[in-house]
């Protein structure tokens, strides 16, 4: 069984591949594809993920696609060949070692035949729900404000208003893993959750962390009562958009908005239009819309109830991922012929 692996992944993680079965035949091409990544994918993106490396491996375009072409399994990860499943005739799983399936809609894996799993609920939480959780006390203690005086030398004390996270409630958008562990933090520091989930909203587990959980056709009416919100679920035609002026209408005024999630979930001439409102006390965004083609919004990069973040929050000094070992998990089970997890439905977006 031929498995390719196209994801920037550790020497150790490969060595654990290769050590799950004797029947794999393992081909590391780890960076193999930097150069065609270079000349079809966003600068901002190629800047971001490969940067100036000069140490890629030199391989033919014949060896790249005689590699793809016999692969039945792929470990890949962001970016990728955009031509994948073109070139990729024996292909029967992709693994893509980051968590959200919109990554993929760039290239023809999405909506083929072929199964795709993805490292949701197996990255970096706890980095993200921490970074939740400094977006709140960013904006609910004035240190924008700080950072205002502190540049014009001036304090201007009656500006702050700062208010206690304890009591306030907590809109989750997404109980997945990151809105799970994002939960836990807010909960353990006193805060009411509420929050939205698309599916298994009964689970016992979940009502231990939730005060109300609800199905998204009740969002509005929990950001009505919310102080603080967090976006935290997928990017699909569903959430495509779904803060918009009508949602912005409905949230409790002086509410933080703090999204982790995907840019594109958040109508940004609404946000923009929300903040002329005053509607927001602070939004902290870590993406935005268009955040591998172009810079953020100049009005949104200009007003201090803005942090903008280049999509860093699951960044810590100690990796927590464990993408790798669900692929390992995965394999054994495809080998078994068991039923993958977190394969994706392309109909449900992820």
């Amino acid at each position: 069984m031929n498995v390719l692996i196209i994801s920037s992944i550790t020497d150790a993680a490969v060595e654990k591949i290769r050590a799950l079965d004797s029947r794999l035949n393992v081909t590391d091409a780890r960076r193999w594809f930097d150069g065609e990544i270079r000349d079809t994918w966003p600068e901002m993106t190629v800047n971001r993920y490969l940067g100036n490396s000069s140490q890629t491996p030199e391989r033919k375009r014949s060896e790249r696609d005689q590699a793809l072409a016999t692969a039945e399994i792929i470990l890949g990860g962001f970016p990728y060949p955009l031509d994948m499943r073109a070139r990729a005739h024996r292909l029967r799983w992709f693994h893509q070692t980051p968590a959200g399936a919109s990554n993929l809609a760039r290239g023809d894996l999405w909506g083929s035949d072929v199964m795709v799993t993805t490292s949701r609920g197996y990255g970096n939480i706890r980095p993200i729900a921490e970074y939740v959780l400094a977006g709140f006390a960013h904006f609910a203690r004035g240190f924008h404000r700080a950072y205002r005086d502190q540049r014009r030398h001036r304090f201007d004390h009656h500006t702050y208003q700062t208010v206690v996270l304890e009591g306030k409630t907590v809109c989750i958008v997404g109980a997945g893993g990151i809105g799970q562990e994002v939960a836990r933090l807010c909960a353990g520091i006193g805060m009411r959750v509420v929050g939205t989930r698309r599916s298994n909203s009964s689970d016992s587990k979940l009502l231990q962390l939730f005060s109300r959980l609800e199905s998204p056709d009740l969002l509005e009416e929990l950001l009505s009562e919310s102080d603080f919100v967090a976006i935290c679920c997928h990017w699909t035609p569903e959430t495509d958009k779904l803060f918009n002026s009508k949602v912005f209408a409905t949230m409790k005024p002086g509410s933080i908005l703090v999204n982790v999630a995907r840019g594109e979930i958040i109508d940004e001439p609404s946000l923009i239009d929300a903040l002329e409102k005053g509607t927001l006390r602070g939004v902290v965004i870590d993406v935005y819309e268009g955040e591998f083609d172009h810079e953020p919004d100049g009005r949104l990069w200009d007003d201090e109830r803005v942090l903008i973040t280049p999509h860093i929050s699951s960044f810590a000094e100690k990796s927590q991922h464990r993408g790798v070992d669900l692929f390992c998990e995965n394999l054994c089970a495809f080998i078994e012929g068991r039923t993958l997890k977190n394969l994706v439905d392309w109909e449900r977006g992820y």
